[in-house]
């Protein structure tokens, strides 16, 4: 059976009717509070059909994720070059987004009445409470998965699907095999679910929006607003810093480098796509004069798994929810929510954002303490920023597929000498 094609623009205009309705009450002064209520109701129902695909979504794409990547960089010098190249970039895209979003986002806020009655109207007691450092350590290990998975304690379950997705890569005589496509099963199966209740997304936005902008007045679209542009101001420096690493680690003029990749990002910006875009890629990794061997492995390899933007927004999602609801993030909670945006990063990969929304941007969120409730909110005003994320991903995939090009030359010489 088909499953019926998402539409993100239907989920933007069910976040602005929601928004512009709720704002309206609140400018004009009705009694709002009661239906403000019903809709938190409906759009949380909404919101908890989504919820309960995170645990298992999330172990099994960790587990055939880190099994894919293990096998993957078995195969060869170049791909493990790359998948190393790959994580430290991404482990530096969500510290940028640490040490700049606070301060980014710091630059504007709602009234404080409106965001303490916004606070209190929040559900208590739904997520997770980080505790003491020592402690904290303690719980990394789970003595029991299940009830790790049952708790919803993210950080040690992560820790539990890839020591689980290595071994089952391991095993012998291609013994993890019929493991690893029980997860892969169980993972296609959640994520058609997750497709189900997205059908329904403009409602749950809706009513999510509603309610918010009941409480907040015109400041939640100005909330929003602040947001996409913090957003996307992170994905421009991103894309931008990946020029001088193509100039000073892969040799490649600017200019040469900007015109080369130029027709990759005029398809990013039309049309979203990775994958779409990887034709110009390649013909710009020739006109640049990469090795076409090189090319034609990490180029594929890059648009499969190698999504730069998606660690920064990973934790800009969630310093933004957090200072919406009164969530203080230490440095603790600031070392999780780093190195969760990575790891997901890695292991969700080559689906459409929607459809991986909840269970790369959730996950941080809730091991940190930090509550999601506002999180489909941002999911719909995720499609403006996309465009800057999709550009700014092909960017890096021409960047980073230039330096492993040159890398490869320097390797080379010795054996052609």
């Amino acid at each position: 059976m088909k499953t019926p094609t998402l539409n993100p623009f239907r989920i933007l205009a069910g976040l602005a009717l929601g928004l512009a309705v709720g704002a309206l009450g609140a400018w004009a002064g009705w009694p709002m509070e009661r239906t403000a209520d019903w809709a938190s109701a409906v759009g949380g129902l909404w919101l908890d059909a989504l919820r309960m695909t995170v645990v298992p979504l999330v172990f099994s794409l960790i587990v055939t994720g880190i099994a894919a990547a293990a096998a993957t960089t078995g195969a060869g010098g170049l791909t493990r070059r790359a998948f190393m190249l790959f994580a430290v970039l991404l482990l530096g895209s969500a510290l940028l987004a640490a040490l700049l979003g606070p301060l980014l986002l710091g630059t504007w806020s709602p009234s404080p009445q409106a965001l303490q009655a916004l606070r209190a109207s929040l559900p208590a007691g739904e997520t997770p409470q980080i505790p003491a450092v020592g402690e904290w350590f303690r719980t990394l290990i789970p003595t029991n998965p299940v009830s790790a998975a049952a708790e919803g304690a993210i950080v040690p379950l992560t820790i539990f699907a890839i020591l689980f997705g290595i071994a089952a890569a391991r095993l012998p005589n291609e013994g993890g095999r019929p493991v690893l496509a029980f997860f892969a099963t169980i993972a296609e199966a959640m994520l058609v679910i997750v497709r189900w209740v997205l059908l329904l997304a403009p409602i749950g936005v809706f009513a999510l929006a509603f309610a918010l902008a009941a409480r907040l007045g015109l400041g939640a679209g100005a909330a929003l607003a602040h947001y996409v542009l913090v957003q996307i101001l992170i994905t421009l420096i991103l894309g931008l810093s990946m020029y001088p690493l193509a100039m000073l680690a892969g040799r490649v003029r600017p200019g040469a480098f900007a015109r080369a990749a130029a027709p990759a990002q005029a398809v990013a910006a039309s049309t979203q796509s990775s994958l779409a875009s990887l034709p110009p890629m390649l013909a710009g990794a020739e006109r640049l004069n990469l090795p076409g061997g090189t090319s034609s492995v990490v180029l594929p390899l890059a648009v499969a798994v190698f999504r730069i933007a998606a660690p920064a927004s990973i934790v800009i999602v969630a310093l933004a929810m957090a200072r919406m609801t009164g969530t203080q993030v230490g440095l603790p909670q600031m070392a999780i929510i780093v190195a969760l945006a990575t790891i997901n990063t890695l292991v969700i990969a080559g689906l459409p954002n929607q459809i991986t929304f909840f269970a790369a941007y959730a996950p941080p969120a809730l091991a940190a303490g930090i509550p999601i409730e506002l999180l489909p909110l941002f999911l719909a005003v995720d499609t403006i920023p996309d465009i800057f994320y999709t550009i700014t991903n092909v960017t890096a995939d021409l960047s980073v597929t230039s330096v492993l090009g040159r890398k490869g030359e320097v390797e080379a010489a010795p054996a052609e000498a």
